[in-house]
């Protein structure tokens, strides 16, 4: 298969789940749903750069893999209704709160229903755009995955706007995920939820999770909405600089369990969900990083 071929064809289906966004999405307008507001991608590609772009605006300076940096600097924000963040083992806590202190090793496990699909999506369309590298296989995280911890905060006041996570496959360099960690309080849910935003060329996916504490301590992240407002899967397109047209997809659910096993090692289970058949499973085994090593 040619790379023309290839490129020709991953062009064809982006456009074609923008228009399906574009025509069946519903209008929102600027400052109508700011727990959706997040990063958008202005060209034809994300990929490893896409935050050297970010810091061509004098607002924003930058903070990357700094000591003791997570993905969430205080749980509390999560805190609701249904959700008490004190109840959360304080081992998961802290790799949330200090996420650079932490090295991970990751394999992915596809239904063989949706293998074929993934195989497309991920071949034609991730690689082409440099994000949302979904693992094929064992194989291509055998190496294991670089994490850099990203911070983004205006340069005039310090204020911490955005937490980034930028994750690639050591052996074959594709980005695997950049991700821009925040909170937000939807409309539909009593309480903080854990917001995750994708950029994509033009646009980006926005998963909001709600959290839920098990009686182990173990904590789980879910996005399963039903209706516009939920904590759920949206896919925005930016129409112009007033205008987005966003998708809330309920058949596309995730969870993401991360808890402590038996033998006290952390570990996550993140499961990709078409209604209720399983995608994708991704399996990570979340050890202390040594600094000592790395220096």
């Amino acid at each position: 298969m040619t790379d023309a071929f290839s490129s020709a064809l991953g062009w064809f289906v982006e456009r074609f789940f923008r228009a399906w966004v574009r025509v069946l999405g519903r209008t929102v307008a600027a400052g109508e749903a700011p727990w959706l507001d997040g990063p958008v991608g202005a060209g034809d590609r994300i990929g490893a750069d896409y935050y050297e772009k970010l810091l061509e605006d004098p607002g924003l300076a930058c903070r990357v893999n700094e000591a003791d940096s997570g993905l969430m600097r205080e749980f509390r924000k999560l805190e609701g209704e249904s959700f008490d963040p004190a109840r959360v083992d304080a081992r998961v806590r802290d790799f949330y709160e200090r996420t650079t202190n932490y090295k991970l090793d990751a394999w992915a496990q596809w239904s063989w229903l949706f293998r074929p699909l993934g195989w497309l999506l991920v071949t034609f369309v991730s690689r082409r755009i440099g994000q949302l590298n979904l693992p094929l296989s064992a194989l291509e995280t055998s190496r294991g995955m670089s994490s850099d911890v990203i911070q983004l905060t205006d340069s005039a006041s310090g204020e911490l706007l955005y937490t980034c996570w930028l994750r690639k496959a050591v052996s074959t360099g594709n980005v695997v995920y950049a991700g821009f960690y925040s909170t937000c309080r939807p409309p539909n849910y009593p309480g903080g939820c854990v917001k995750v935003v994708f950029p994509l060329p033009k646009g980006n996916t926005t998963v909001v999770l709600r959290p839920s504490v098990h009686e182990d301590g173990s904590l789980e992240l879910r996005s399963s909405g039903r209706r516009f407002g939920d904590p759920g899967y949206y896919r925005v397109l930016q129409v112009d600089e007033r205008t987005r047209k966003v998708r809330l997809i309920r058949a596309f659910k995730e969870s993401i369990h991360v808890y402590v096993d038996g033998e006290g090692t952390l570990r996550t289970d993140h499961v990709f969900k078409f209604w209720s058949l399983d995608i994708l499973r991704l399996h990570y085994k979340i050890n202390r990083a040594d600094r000592r090593q790395e220096t």
